[in-house]
């Protein structure tokens, strides 16, 4: 194992384990303390009430903790239990507030941290995918276009390719969020209040960095949106999902792939009646699991559409949350795809050897060395894989004399002036050498040995750079958390 893949192991490890989901009842809870301190600090709520209101409240709160304790989901419903504990006059927090204000923030707050649960699944899958793009970039194998098998390229070059859509979907993931991550508190309805509050203060007790602008948009037309540019960011990691698997998916149609998953562990099952199947069930459930995030961010979009501005079908908690965690839980079930695959480098040389893939390498060489049209040089090349197919020929044992006899012939069918094929034996077989094509690549981005470690480099230090963004986020949400918890802290010790 490199030094990167052991240091890029110790930064997903970083990510692996998220923090426990903080609920509706948790957030309201957290709008309230900041509410007592702020308010009371500020002159919206009278001092000598807040320690009585913080110590109803913390005791509202501690009951939520327990097991079997109400722990309601809504303002209207969290608020006659902060009456209980701390009387009526606990309803002065409630100045300039209103409950979509709260709602929206409970809910941007939330799917704040399941985006970020998102990236973290992400990160890893991304990690083991360069991972195993660097332990298989000299893996030479066919890549296949309109499903049938096209040209050779190394394995580690195809991963590098699915690896760039991911760092999209990462930047897709990071756009959403910092459309997310604004603090909507303070905007009660529709159009503000007549309370001077301190929104920047309040977004920030709550780990926002800032604030939603206007007042209208906040809960009317954002809160509504964000839904569906959540549904937006799971589709297109779905369909990269469904891309790969479908890919490999082709392999268990062979008699003797070259890639499959490892038998066992859950990775495969047995046939009931067909002793010789290996059914690949664990590719089997990620298909489907993509085919559910699909479906689950169709339905935000469809829960947004023709509805006036504010109302509340796209914006419930447990719909965004199945998406949200679906999507996660698809990008898990891929990543254990991926380190269960065992490929065979020797049957994928095979399968090259039984296929042309490496036949337009004539006609690039005939014309880039010897000056020679490309549609000329590609018609040499299609005779000499239908001249081959007709007589099972395989690109390693076909006559050089053959060829060169092809060659003559177009020569005198397009009208071209008569010569022998200026391609030697030796040249001809280097032509037709999957390895040899590859490592002589020139195209920047292409699979030869200089380009993937570059690409490979590149990959790593992006990754590190979205792991370090996710990191940052999370640290700012939890120190913004305990500053709050801190300062609402001494707010109640004086009610002892």
């Amino acid at each position: 194992m490199t030094a990167a893949i052991i240091a890029g192991a110790m930064a997903t490890e970083a990510l692996a384990q998220p923090a426990p989901r903080r609920d509706e009842f948790y957030w309201i809870g957290q709008t309230n303390k900041a509410s007592v301190v702020i308010n009371s600090e500020e002159g919206l709520l009278d001092p000598a009430l807040a320690p009585r209101i913080a110590r109803g409240l913390q005791t509202v709160i501690d009951a939520g903790g327990r097991p079997g304790g109400r722990r309601p989901n809504l303002v209207i419903t969290f608020e006659p239990l902060l009456i209980e504990a701390a009387g009526v006059e606990a309803t002065l927090i409630h100045a300039g507030r209103s409950s979509q204000d709260m709602l929206t923030t409970v809910r941007a707050a939330m799917l704040r941290e399941e985006l970020l649960r998102v990236a973290g699944a992400l990160h890893r899958a991304t990690q083991t995918m360069i991972d195993n793009a660097e332990r298989h970039r000299d893996t030479i194998v066919p890549n296949y276009t309109n499903g049938v098998a096209a040209q050779p390229n190394s394995y580690g070059h195809y991963l590098l390719g699915h690896v760039a859509g991911l760092e999209r979907d990462m930047q897709r993931l990071r756009q959403a969020y910092a459309r997310l991550d604004l603090s909507p508190m303070g905007t009660t309805v529709l159009n503000g209040t007549s309370w001077p509050l301190n929104r920047d203060r309040m977004g920030a007790y709550l780990g926002f960095p800032a604030t939603i602008e206007n007042a209208y948009d906040a809960a009317q037309i954002l809160a509504a949106e964000i839904p569906v540019e959540l549904g937006a960011v799971s589709t297109s990691i779905a369909i990269h999902v469904g891309a790969y698997i479908a890919d490999v998916m082709t392999q268990y149609a062979q008699p003797r792939p070259w890639l499959l998953l490892a038998e066992g562990d859950g990775n495969t099952y047995v046939s009931s009646a067909m002793p010789q199947k290996r059914n690949p069930g664990l590719l089997n459930d990620v298909r489907r699991q993509a085919s559910m995030v699909v479906t689950l961010a169709t339905g935000r979009t469809i829960a947004a559409h023709n509805i006036p501005p504010g109302m509340n079908d796209p914006k419930s908690v447990a719909d965004n949350v199945a998406l949200t965690a679906g999507t996660t839980r698809l990008l898990e079930q891929w990543d254990r795809v991926m380190r269960a695959l065992v490929l065979s480098r020797e049957r994928a040389l095979e399968e090259l050897d039984l296929d042309w893939t490496a036949s337009q390498e004539i006609a690039d060489v005939l014309m880039r060395e010897h000056r020679l049209p490309f549609r000329v040089g590609h018609h040499v090349a299609s005779v000499i894989v239908d001249v081959a197919k007709s007589r099972d020929y395989r690109p390693s044992d076909f006559p050089y004399a053959e060829a060169q006899r092809i060659y003559g012939e177009v020569l005198h069918e397009m009208g071209l002036p008569e010569g022998e094929l200026p391609m030697t034996e030796q040249a001809f077989r280097a032509a037709l050498d999957p390895a040899a094509i590859i490592r002589a690549r020139a195209t920047p981005g292409g699979p030869q040995p200089a380009e993937m470690t570059r690409m490979l480099a590149g990959a790593r230090a992006r990754l590190a750079e979205h792991q370090a963004w996710a990191t940052g986020q999370r640290a700012r949400i939890d120190a913004a958390i305990a500053r709050l918890d801190a300062d609402f802290a001494q707010v109640l010790a004086r009610a002892n």
